[in-house]
Order: structure tokens, then sequence, then C-alpha cells
């Protein structure tokens, strides 16, 4: 089993930054792929980024060149540094984390989020 717990969100002006962090744990040692979501109201949870076993990064269009994701070597941590944050960032954000066996997941972890509101 594995525990996420996010913190960081709250309220920032438009063009301002936050930086969110996950703390996972228990059997940690299973994780292969680790990601933030993100849902605004009346809206479908979105994935925002990923970040791989190995280290490799993807992001959505929306948030590309403006967010960055990050984990530690142990897969104990993961952090999403958002710049230049926009009104349309407002949202509940989520850490997720995966086990995969070829490519498929058979386990999968959620954090309880955090809220994030870009506002002036």
């Amino acid at each position: 089993q594995v525990q996420l717990v996010e913190s960081g969100g709250g309220l920032v002006q438009p063009g301002g930054s936050l930086r969110l962090s996950c703390a996972a744990s228990g059997s940690i040692f299973t994780i292969n792929h680790m990601h933030w979501y993100r849902q605004a109201p009346g809206n479908e949870r979105e994935l925002v980024a990923t970040i791989t076993s190995t280290g490799d990064t993807e992001y959505s269009d929306s948030v590309k060149g403006r967010f960055t994701i990050s984990r530690n070597a142990a897969m104990s941590a993961l952090w999403l540094q958002m710049n230049n944050l926009k009104p349309e960032d407002t949202a509940v954000y989520y850490c997720h984390a995966d086990h995969r066996s070829l490519g498929v997941v058979i386990h999968d972890y959620w954090g309880q989020g955090t809220q994030v509101t870009v506002s002036s």
C-alpha cells in the first residue's frame, strides 16, 4: 500500500508562483510513474504532468513551459513547481502514483487533493 499527502496549495495572484509537494509513504518501492492531476468544478479530472521511474517527464499543452514536475530518487517526494499562474489554473490538484506491469497499471494511489486558487 502507498499513502500520498499533498500540501502547498493556496491563493495566489495571476503571474505568481506556487510549489506543491506530495509525500509518499508505505510500499514506495512499487511505484513506477507519478503524476499531478487537477480538477476544476464542472470539469473532468485532467492529467497535468507525469514523471516516470527513469525520470522522463510529460506535460499537458496548457501548462507546458510554466510547470515543472520533479521527484526524489526514492520516489518518496513529488513536487510541482507552478510559475506564471493563470486564473484558469484554479483547481484542486491531486498527487497520483501507479504500479505497472508491461505498461499496464495494476495498482494506483491518490492523495486527498490541495486547492489552488489564482485570482486578483
